[in-house]
């Protein structure tokens, strides 16, 4: 019997009791590459061997940045088993960023994925003193591949095995597992400290949201492992026995999803927004019965509740209909057996959530923090412990409750020790009680249901008093089939106004059936005809606010926003910093009078 305490005792818990022929998949080039639990290990150990050979000690730091891969599994509990610590890295992030965080992480070691991050990256080790070597997975000529490290543990595993058995036995749950560094929206970000223990509690308190899963389901993997709800996710599968399948690449992922038929992943509410723009944008290409048949299907997925004495016996015979004439095979377009789609990161439109349980695609809504290691809060899969547009459940073991300002109070085994070397910000953040200050505006419900309504420092006052909770804005707007993604304006100003990125994929379309030329997207913001069709979404959606937070004006840009651009963190949040500074004039002009 295993005892978990530690994140890779979870391998020696999948060789006991889960041993598989594919515990990891990856595709490369169109193939297929798989892993079985044996070479899992005995990659796991080689790389631990060649770091001892290497003179690494516990507490000293590795970063890594790479796609999702095996590799990233090896190193991560190749380095943990012999307690070093892991600073994964985003792979998106600026060269400032990267100096910050490698300089500030005292890593000793830099292992990248490709030849490009090689390229990029390659130089920080002659600028930054700590940083000792950089290595690389891919095989890129001139550069030190992490083989030479495995090749290191092959060649003295007889006289070094003792060691990693002992090194092993000596790392404790309380230990420092990884620094992960938030994105921020604002500022240098911060090294969050995860023990093993943070992470550990984490995955267990997670395990109680699953449904229906068993050994040798599949999941698929194509959120960044650098993220922590990826990565906590991961160590959850593999905790009861899944096998893990890595997408190519985030083009790739629907076409790998119908491939492998997986039974759960992880994703971020865009996924599912851009999922059901497709599929709409389908449904108006049909014509006759079959568009009036698709369109009636989704009046009734819309219509959706998950308690089940809420559904008439005609709504329930209407919606039998719609699921096998239209939403079923949404379903199966997603490769038909689906059982847990588990959803973080920022708000899932409640709108989504109806119609894709409607279509029998479970998708879990949660929240959570990287200093939460992350899990606080999930909707479960059965009603009822689902609410629609709350971020479900508090997970048992965690405390929450709500400050007298509104602020999401968190506390629990899963919680950080801090921040990496900021004792000023880590006291700012976890008070003299143990209590996590999450920056999150929240409600609480009788049934420990937890709903965020906003950012605690996001939230402005108009310049009548009147305060405005910009997300919640945003969210509403977002469902509009036109908006891409959209910053919400108005601090100290008299009114409620925003920046408006169009979907243009949509756009596109809607200009092609309306017969409206343009020569590019600079020229198509400026049409009359789509200010105006905009004009009449906004005018929809603000019957759905209070007054104050209706948008008076909105200007329409042609850039997309992202994080190769750097409106978007990696965790695809808008930096409303960055965004007020590149639309000055546009935001001008919308307060001229004012």
């Amino acid at each position: 019997m295993v005892t978990i305490k530690r994140t890779f005792d979870f391998l020696t818990n999948a060789e006991q009791n889960f041993p598989s022929d594919r515990a990891l998949s990856v595709k490369r080039k169109g193939k297929w590459e798989k892993f079985s639990t044996a070479e899992y290990r005995e990659q796991v150990d080689l790389f631990g061997l060649g770091l001892l050979k290497m003179g690494f000690k516990k507490g000293d730091k590795i970063a890594t940045v790479s796609n999702n891969r095996p590799e990233w599994n090896f190193m991560d509990f190749g380095m943990s088993q012999i307690g070093c610590v892991h600073v994964s890295i985003y792979p998106t992030i600026s060269r400032v960023e990267y100096e910050h965080i490698l300089a500030h992480s005292d890593a000793r070691i830099l292992i990248v994925a490709d030849v490009e991050l090689w390229e990029n990256l390659a130089h920080f080790v002659d600028e930054i003193k700590s940083l000792e070597a950089i290595y690389t997975l891919d095989q890129v000529k001139g550069a030190k591949n992490w083989n030479e490290i495995l090749a290191l543990g092959r060649e003295n595993r007889e006289a070094l095995m003792d060691q990693l058995v002992k090194r092993r036995d000596e790392v404790e749950e309380n230990d420092l597992l990884t620094l992960i560094y938030t994105s921020g929206t604002t500022g240098r970000s911060k090294g969050v400290m995860l023990t093993h223990k943070n992470v550990v509690t984490n995955v267990f308190m997670a395990q109680d949201c699953l449904t229906d899963l068993k050994p040798g389901d599949r999941a698929l993997s194509f959120l960044p492992l650098c993220h922590v709800l990826e990565r906590t996710g991961n160590y959850l599968w593999q905790s009861v026995g899944l096998e893990i399948y890595y997408a190519e690449n985030i083009e790739t992922f629907f076409s790998d999803l119908q491939e492998v038929k997986a039974h759960a992943f992880i994703t971020v509410p865009r996924v599912f927004e851009k999922v059901y723009d497709k599929i709409i944008l389908k449904g108006r290409e049909m014509e006759g019965m079959k568009k009036r048949i698709f369109f009636w299907a989704i009046q009734v997925g819309d219509r959706f509740d998950p308690d089940p004495k809420k559904r008439s016996l005609f709504y329930r015979i209407q919606l039998g209909l719609a699921r096998k004439l239209v939403l079923d095979k949404w379903k199966e377009a997603l490769g038909g057996e689906l059982k847990n789609v588990i959803s973080g990161g920022a708000a899932l439109q409640p709108r989504l959530a109806r119609i894709f349980w409607a279509a029998r695609i479970i998708v879990q809504e949660g929240y959570g923090l990287t200093e939460t290691s992350p899990v606080v809060s999930a909707n479960m899969p059965r009603f009822p412990y689902v609410r629609f547009g709350s971020v479900g459940l508090v997970v048992k073991g965690v405390q929450v409750k709500i400050a007298e300002d509104g602020e999401v109070l968190v506390k629990g085994d899963n919680v950080m020790l801090g921040y990496y070397k900021d004792e000023e910000k880590t006291r700012e953040a976890i008070d003299a009680e143990g209590w996590f200050h999450t920056g999150d505006i929240g409600e609480l419900d009788e049934m420990n249901i937890l709903k965020i309504t906003d950012r605690k420092k996001e939230i402005f006052k108009l310049s009548g008093g009147k305060y405005v909770a910009p997300q919640m804005v945003e969210n509403v707007m977002k469902e509009s089939m036109f908006i891409e993604q959209i910053m919400v304006l108005g601090e100290n100003r008299k009114f409620t106004s925003a920046l408006i990125v169009p979907d243009f994929e949509y756009l596109h379309k809607w200009c092609f059936l309306h017969h409206v030329k343009y020569r590019d997207n600079q020229e198509l913001v400026e049409k009359s005809r789509v200010i105006e069709r905009y004009q009449q979404e906004v005018d929809l959606y603000n019957k759905q606010l209070d007054h104050v937070q209706r948008i008076k004006e909105f200007r329409l840009v042609f850039d997309t926003w992202s994080t190769d651009t750097g409106e978007l963190s990696p965790t695809l949040k808008l930096k409303r910093k960055v965004i007020n500074s590149r639309y000055p004039k546009l935001i001008k002009d919308i307060y001229a009078e004012d």
